[in-house]
């Protein structure tokens, strides 16, 4: 089985939207795989399920208790580019029972730093 982790890209600062098209185009076409680590402000962009980018950003030095998976759809617009859901997410110790992210503050802050690093759901080039 290839390791599927070397699709995965941990970004600090935007990333390029040819890079992320290329990423959109890898796996599903039409969307992204993301992880964010909420306290250190970074994402691991990329691979086949959620918990490649969530082994990147381990290795890259967050904690398990701070990541949070989503997708990310370019071309939906602000307010249709981020789907909270992610097999990650069933925390039940952390208040979190099923797949999409519940807790209202953290979901704020996984948009927030989606838009800042991966962008508003403009179209890709």
């Amino acid at each position: 089985m290839a390791d599927s982790s070397a699709d995965v890209v941990v970004i600090a600062s935007r990333i390029d939207p040819a890079q992320l098209a290329r990423l959109v185009r890898e796996q599903f076409e039409d969307m992204v795989k993301y992880v964010v680590d909420v306290e250190r402000r970074v994402i691991g962009v990329g691979g086949e399920m959620h918990v490649d980018a969530e082994q990147a950003l381990l290795e890259d030095g967050s904690r398990q208790s701070d990541l949070w998976g989503a997708n990310y759809y370019p071309g939906r617009g602000r307010d249709g580019c981020i789907e909270y859901t992610s097999l990650i997410n069933i925390r039940p110790t952390a208040g979190n029972r099923g797949m999409e992210l519940q807790d209202p503050v953290l979901r704020e802050r996984v948009r927030e730093i989606t838009f800042e690093l991966l962008g508003e759901g403009e179209a890709l080039p």
